[in-house]
């Protein structure tokens, strides 16, 4: 179901007008995309607006208090053809088969007058709202109510680490209720988990000439073995050997874009962590995320008559012992 409206707004059910309207300025000047750089500032902006645009109204907001989501789809003269329909023997009527906004039902559905009004099908009696209205009052009823904009809808997508980093062209299928469908995606480069790619006019069908709405992804990035994402941030763990870790080095980091250089200070120890700074995720509206490599020293699996020979000569020399306090 699409996000409650009220939520959106951070208003109750009962909110006056004065209310719902402090909460859209208080909201909007603080998501407007001139005035917040966030990425999802642009989309959460607009997802205000359609919310006030809905509760704002009086007419529009008591048609969404009963019918919840669907509320652009149920004609105008509803409750007239409900009452026509339930008075005539042998015919139908309609039903609205649940509540409003956090109901479950959110169709109507043309029931017959021999039934019970639930939601069976075994008569045949039940014909869903859009396929009814489609066939018998689509075009009267279009112009009766006007144009209606069809409802805004979300599927996810799902990227690996790299494919995020670079961004670029993808292809995919998402299934529906007309069977499945191809997409042409550009992902924006350094897009994060929970962000939103607007697919302008993929939603759902307008009626009466009204505009298709739109179908946003939203993006899940997935686990991925080398490198772990906090916000725009990337944590990656660094191997190096006790003797780099002793005495220092330069060695490489794998990172998203290809490979970095890091200077491991001398005397480092396990768990120690070097930043590189703006080689995390990039951001199109600021600053660049940045890379922490984790220091973990890496000992030979098997050692060499020589390897030992040092290693011994080492342990003999030296006094460091790392479990003395101080």
């Amino acid at each position: 179901m699409a996000r409650d409206y009220y939520d959106v707004l951070g208003v109750g059910r009962g909110a006056s007008s004065d209310e719902i309207q402090a909460a859209f300025r208080k909201l909007a000047r603080r998501h407007h995309p001139d005035v917040n750089k966030d990425p999802e500032s642009e989309e959460r902006f607009r997802e205000i607006n359609e919310a006030y645009s809905v509760l704002s109204d009086p007419d529009t907001r008591r048609r969404y208090d009963r019918f919840g989501e669907d509320f652009r789809d149920v004609p105008e003269d509803y409750d007239e053809r409900v009452a026509a329909g339930a008075g005539a023997r042998g015919g139908g009527g309609y039903a609205w088969t649940g509540a409003g906004p956090g109901g479950d039902g959110r169709r109507v559905r043309f029931v017959s007058d021999f039934g019970d009004g639930d939601e069976g099908h075994g008569d045949g009696s039940g014909v869903d709202f859009e396929d009814l209205f489609g066939g018998l009052f689509g075009r009267g009823g279009a112009r009766a109510r006007g144009p209606v904009p069809g409802a805004d809808q979300e599927a996810e997508i799902r990227l690996g680490v790299e494919e995020a980093y670079h961004g670029g062209k993808r292809v995919i299928t998402l299934s529906g209720p007309e069977g499945p469908r191809t997409y042409d995606v550009t992902v924006p480069r350094g897009v994060v988990d929970g962000q939103r790619i607007r697919l302008a006019g993929e939603g759902g069908r307008g009626s009466g000439g009204g505009s298709s709405g739109d179908l946003y992804l939203r993006v899940r990035i997935k686990p991925d073995s080398r490198f772990r994402l906090e916000g725009r941030d990337i944590h990656v763990v660094l191997p190096v050997t006790p003797w780099e870790a002793a005495l220092g080095a330069t060695v490489p980091v794998p990172t998203p874009g290809g490979t970095a250089k890091v200077t491991v200070p001398g005397g480092s120890s396990g768990g120690r962590r070097l930043r590189l700074r703006g080689e995390g995720m990039p951001n199109p509206r600021g600053a660049d995320g940045d890379l922490y490599a984790e220091v973990r020293i890496m000992v030979p699996p098997k050692l060499s008559d020589r390897e030992r020979e040092l290693f011994e000569q080492l342990a003999a020399d030296s006094a460091f012992d790392p479990r003395k306090p101080g």
